[in-house]
């Protein structure tokens, strides 16, 4: 989430009046967390939402994709916010000259400092939202994966030195690594592929939301559980692995769907490949992204440390 493009209060208050029972704009602000999207926090005289409009990656013809999505993992049970159509139907409105969408708001907050116990919830949340997503027949293509990952690299080229002398040729020997030991056979599936600690809404040890599906797209399911090892299992700048965590978020995951032995074998290198993807985003959204955008840029090299982890790490390190 963050705030590239400002919504006036006109604006805010014409597009509420196109919702039934969606009451009078009292306040609006805007969320500064996040990288992706302009999103901003309304309160009316009713209720409270989220309006999210739509930038950079997110593709406006993707969105019918998400809302499916979203639609049969609450109808699974779980805990995700749905968007809201308006008196016609329509989800998808225009605000401000893009595409955006009012959508539920859930209670809970993000952690910055997940525990053990908190860990463990996450790992089963994941694992029943894999398991949901196995009566999901849409497929969206994941165009950040592998071959996006060399994309990425070669759109930085240089500039990566930028950040840390040297870092281009690291990301050169990783991509070559990954193409050559990426497992393209395990099972496959719709992930989540973005579940970090503030894409998990918790009220104490419990999980009450998942939120930004922005990522979700198909592809090796296990990647999505690597994806969130690397994103729960450290501390905030990529150092402090912490085991415990580790344990109980894969505890968890194999409590309500589980690895697989030919998953588990290839773990670290789905690890590897989770540590890379957001060191290369990063690294692009470092460089580029506009000096006055109300957003909150994030250190590449937090994940480029991960990956140094990984790259040395044993299954036993893990837990696994």
């Amino acid at each position: 989430m963050a705030v590239y493009t400002q919504v006036s209060a006109e604006a805010m208050s014409a597009l509420l009046a196109q919702y039934d029972n969606a009451g009078q704009l009292k306040s609006a602000k805007g969320i500064a967390e996040g990288v992706e999207n302009t999103n901003y926090l309304v309160d009316t005289d009713r209720q409270r939402f989220i309006l999210t409009l739509y930038e950079k990656r997110v593709n406006a013809d993707d969105l019918p994709f998400f809302m499916a999505l979203l639609d049969h993992l609450a109808a699974a049970g779980l805990p995700v916010p749905r968007f809201i159509p308006d008196r016609n139907g329509v989800q998808i409105q225009t605000v401000e000259g893009r595409p955006a969408c009012l959508i539920e708001f859930l209670s809970g907050v993000s952690l910055s400092h997940p525990n053990v116990a908190q860990s463990r919830a996450a790992g089963e949340a994941l694992g029943r939202m894999h398991d949901a997503v196995g009566s999901f027949h849409l497929e969206r293509p994941n165009s950040l994966g592998p071959e996006g990952w060399k994309s990425l690299a070669v759109q930085c080229g240089a500039s990566l030195d930028q950040i840390q002398p040297g870092l281009a040729t690291r990301i050169e020997d990783e991509i070559a690594y990954i193409d050559r030991y990426w497992p393209r056979d395990l099972p496959r599936s719709v992930i989540h592929a973005d579940l970090f600690p503030d894409n998990v809404l918790m009220q104490g040890d419990k999980v009450t939301g998942l939120i930004d599906f922005y990522f979700a797209c198909s592809e090796v399911r296990a990647w999505d559980v690597a994806v969130t090892h690397a994103a729960w299992c450290f501390e905030n700048d990529g150092t402090g692995f912490d085991a415990a965590r580790s344990q109980a978020l894969l505890d968890g995951y194999d409590a309500t769907f589980g690895l697989s032995q030919e998953e588990r074998a290839h773990f670290l290198t789905l690890a590897r490949g989770a540590a890379l993807r957001f060191t290369l985003t990063r690294a692009w959204d470092w460089l580029n992204t506009p000096a006055d955008a109300m957003v909150t840029r994030k250190d590449p090299l937090a994940f480029l440390r991960r990956l140094d982890f990984y790259t040395d790490a044993t299954l036993a390190d893990l837990g696994l």
